[in-house]
């Protein structure tokens, strides 16, 4: 079976032109077929207070209201998507920059509310992996922003981690997959405060140890949340760590196993 690598980045690469630039170079050099996953928070929250639009959110994430969900739309899936598509055909890379709506390759619902109104968050529902994957056997390398659509006109403000997440175990059908959760850490630390304590290897018993200790803990655990549904679900390898494990120069990063 083929092999594909599915690599999400965080916020603090987006934001920093010279690191993003690095990176993209980086991606374009690897080998092989590739899908970028990438957000844009910090950059939307910038932008809508430069248009006085308050920035509401809960428990980490995001309260998106009609306002936020115009100001989302223009970050992630133009300037942001967009940008990220023009450098990567600068280094040779035949990108091709989508939402979930494009192609309908990302079906969502609203999330349902309950203690919490999210607005328009979406919760993904289906992976069109055979649209994708028509795609990649066209010669092109997709890259997704954090958006999906509801099929009745709705776009909705989705999680990049989970987008990632979701679209290895659809691609997982068709290829040998490899998620990389690529962000501003070495990997997952013992200690916050010492950079180098990178624990190497995390199983799910380690991992409910670390929760229970508080190692792990707050915005850490949704993501390692994904790593795991995505190991469940037909992903052969995921890796957390900065954006050198994707180029192996590097042998400091994560490795999440069952």
């Amino acid at each position: 079976m083929a092999k594909i690598k599915v690599i999400k980045i965080g916020g603090n690469i987006v934001g920093d032109a010279e690191r993003l630039k690095k990176f993209l170079a980086d991606f374009s050099a690897m080998k092989g077929d590739k899908i970028l996953v990438h957000g844009g928070g910090k950059l939307a929250t910038q932008l809508a207070s430069q248009l006085g639009i308050e920035v509401k959110m809960q428990e980490g994430r995001r309260i998106t209201d009609q306002e936020t969900l115009k100001i989302i739309t223009m970050v992630y899936g133009g300037l942001t998507n967009k940008n990220i598509v023009a450098h990567l055909q600068n280094f040779g890379c035949n990108a091709i920059g989508l939402s979930g709506a494009d192609a309908n390759t990302i079906k969502a619902h609203k999330r349902l509310v309950r203690d919490i109104d999210y607005g328009f968050a979406g919760d993904i529902d289906e992976v069109n992996s055979k649209t994708i994957k028509g795609l990649i056997e066209l010669g092109l390398t997709p890259v997704f922003c954090a958006i999906s659509h509801d099929r009745n006109g709705q776009l909705l403000n989705t999680n990049a981690d989970t987008i990632a997440a979701e679209v290895s175990i659809a691609m997982s059908q068709h290829f040998q997959t490899s998620l990389y959760y690529v962000f501003e850490e070495t990997g997952v630390l013992r200690d916050v405060d010492d950079k180098d304590s990178v624990i190497r290897d995390i199983d799910q018993i380690h991992y409910e140890k670390l929760k229970h200790d508080g190692i792990i803990a707050d915005g850490m655990l949704p993501k390692m949340h994904n790593c795991f549904q995505a190991l469940k679900n037909g992903v052969d390898k995921v890796c957390i760590g900065n954006e050198q494990m994707i180029d192996d120069s590097t042998e400091k990063f994560t490795t999440l196993t069952l």
